[in-house]
């Protein structure tokens, strides 16, 4: 079965994004510290550039939830279409959590935003389909991860450390008791140290009981 991947940038004391998420502060506030490795800091070298490359790989389907989508709560009130402009980076299918319908945004580039009202393992399932042989990422945020952790789904795991403090925010290990990963590459920057991760043969991940 093609691997499923996912790819977060992470501060020292373990958030993926900082406090108040808003239209104003989509990472939240000081999140974008954690994601100068990729964003054109002069400090970058080429172990970012192939860091990049992992998180730029093309794959079969993505999933994602309604927080990393956008900032619209609740119900659907306005045409958002996501952050990143009439061509979205993802060129596959996108599986977005919510708790309220909405029909499919299909956007240049091969994009589409599915919305899937019944929870994440309906939301893989149908990203597993859509994705065929070139396996599904779980692109965020942190909650999702959570999810896909808890589930037992995630079979290459990569965390780019950022030597930054958020003090509070976003966390993906919260509830996460037994991890289950073994580092398989490791390579760093001034900006971050990249960890990739392959799901260890007898381990498994999963929540506190």
């Amino acid at each position: 079965m093609p691997d499923t991947t996912c790819h977060m940038s992470i501060s020292l004391d373990g958030f993926v994004a900082g406090p108040s998420q808003s239209r104003e502060h989509p990472l939240g506030r000081r999140g974008q510290e954690l994601h100068r490795w990729h964003l054109g800091d002069e400090r970058a070298n080429d172990a970012d550039d192939s860091a990049g490359g992992w998180l730029m790989r093309p794959r079969g389907a993505y999933v994602m939830g309604r927080n990393m989508f956008g900032p619209i709560r609740e119900e659907w009130d306005e045409d958002w279409r996501g952050w990143w402009g009439p061509e979205p980076p993802y060129h596959a299918p996108v599986f977005v959590l919510t708790h309220h319908a909405h029909d499919p945004i299909e956007m240049d580039g091969g994009t589409t935003f599915f919305f899937v009202t019944d929870g994440f393992d309906a939301a893989y399932a149908r990203a597993q389909e859509a994705a065929g042989d070139d396996g599904v990422d779980i692109a965020g945020g942190a909650s999702t991860v959570r999810q896909a952790l808890a589930a037992g789904v995630v079979d290459e795991l990569t965390l780019d450390v950022a030597p930054v403090l958020l003090g509070s925010g976003e966390r993906i290990f919260d509830g996460i008791t037994s991890f289950g990963f073994e580092p398989v590459e490791v390579l760093h920057s001034p900006l971050a140290t990249h960890i990739r991760y392959r799901r260890a043969a007898t381990s498994s991940v999963g929540p506190s009981a």
